[in-house]
């Protein structure tokens, strides 16, 4: 059986779903139906970062909002997939329109509408507070709960095992 480290090798593409993941899963709802989320900026700057890099990132989420949208476009993130009820429909477009393999993918959810996609990529991962059900599943359990961590605990341990991470002389920003 391959270990976890030796499946983040062939990663080329990170898919993360956005509530409960890229944020603790409150969700603040104003009187005209807006929701507001709050993301962690070490989170942000790891996705931000991957991009830069060459990375494919990806969010498909079940949700709807603007927050979602306006939070990804401030990181570069260019693929997002909102409103998604069907999110393995979802995941095999992205890899058709990407040329990728399951392999390739790296997956972090938190809940059970997660669960098909967990099953296929090549590497499964979720927060240290996901469902149960998902913690069951996955290749590794961030020891960072979502909103707190674990989005850029996925992304550095994939980039620094590839040569990817941090340099002091090769600094991108």
């Amino acid at each position: 059986m391959i270990n976890y480290k030796e499946k983040l090798a062939p990663v080329k593409a990170f898919v993360f779903d956005f509530d409960g993941v890229m944020t603790n899963g409150d969700v603040w709802v104003y009187g005209d139906g807006e929701t507001v989320r709050c993301g962690n900026i070490k989170d942000g700057f790891a996705v931000q970062y991957a991009v830069k890099k060459g990375y494919t990132v990806a969010v498909i989420s079940g949700a709807t909002s603007k927050s979602i949208d306006n939070r990804m476009a401030m990181l570069g993130v260019e693929q997002v997939y909102t409103g998604c009820g069907d999110k393995i429909k979802t995941y095999n477009r992205f890899l058709a329109d990407n040329g990728l393999s399951d392999e390739q993918v790296l997956c972090m959810g938190d809940d059970l509408p997660d669960y098909p996609l967990l099953q296929r990529a090549g590497v499964a991962t979720c927060p240290a507070d996901a469902a149960v059900e998902i913690k069951n599943i996955v290749d590794y359990i961030s020891i960072f709960p979502g909103g707190k961590g674990c989005v850029r605990d996925v992304i550095e341990q994939v980039l620094r095992l590839q040569g990817n991470w941090f340099h002091p002389d090769a600094v991108v920003w």
